[in-house]
């Protein structure tokens, strides 16, 4: 078994936050109306696709009624019929909807996870919440060894990837499609989240998406000949 696999094991199992255990098994018992016969996941979520990807996105935490019910981040709600629409017009994967962990999708050079691995009460985990899960993440990106940019999906996602990799807050603004060299090898680049109030309010768009995957592409290029 890959480190990352044996990662996303345990991180299943995990029940470190008494508060989060608590509220996603709520969640997945008192179930939307539309999916009452369906089984929730109820459970962390860890992240999946191409392990040897070079692309990796962030997302905070996975929806009460998303990944909280299927399993799999992004996946099942509004924010993923936006973002894997986009990633298949970018060939990012290979269909253009994520619907249920044995529905066929297939990420290419890509890897998606998330900074809170339960969904947390109206979408806002405590710090010290963020800080048990920061474990797991940083694993992640050590054990995803291809990794080469991480886009981080939403201010609280990227904030948190600056916490986590200890750089200077002062020096790392939210700025959608801003390119930040962290390292010699890896790169953070910030954009908005594709949830419907984005995607409502025209904040985020599917060519300014696109556009951005697309980019990723070229500026990989750029380094391998450079």
């Amino acid at each position: 078994m890959s480190k990352i696999k044996e990662l996303n094991k345990n991180i299943t199992k995990c029940k470190k936050c008494k508060r989060l255990v608590d509220f996603r098994e709520k969640i997945a018992k008192q179930k939307r109306k539309q999916y009452l016969k369906e089984t929730y996941w109820g459970k962390p979520v860890s992240g999946f696709g191409d392990i040897n990807a070079e692309i990796l996105l962030i997302g905070l935490a996975p929806a009460a009624h998303g990944g909280n019910r299927t399993g799999r981040a992004f996946t099942g709600d509004k924010s993923s019929e936006f973002l894997y629409n986009c990633l298949y017009s970018a060939n990012l994967s290979n269909q253009p909807n994520s619907d249920h962990i044995n529905d066929g999708l297939v990420l290419r050079n890509t890897y998606i996870s998330l900074v809170l691995k339960c969904v947390p009460p109206n979408d806002k985990p405590t710090s010290s919440e963020l800080l048990n899960c920061f474990n797991y993440l940083e694993k992640e990106i050590i054990f995803l060894k291809n990794v080469r940019t991480i886009v981080a999906l939403g201010k609280i996602a990227f904030d948190s990837c600056v916490k986590l990799l200890n750089l200077k807050k002062s020096e790392f603004n939210f700025v959608h499609g801003k390119v930040y060299k962290i390292s010699k090898e890896i790169k953070l680049i910030a954009c908005y989240h594709p949830s419907p109030r984005n995607v409502n309010t025209k904040k985020i768009n599917k060519n300014m998406m696109v556009d951005l995957l697309n980019s990723l592409y070229s500026q990989m290029k750029i380094e391998t000949t450079s």
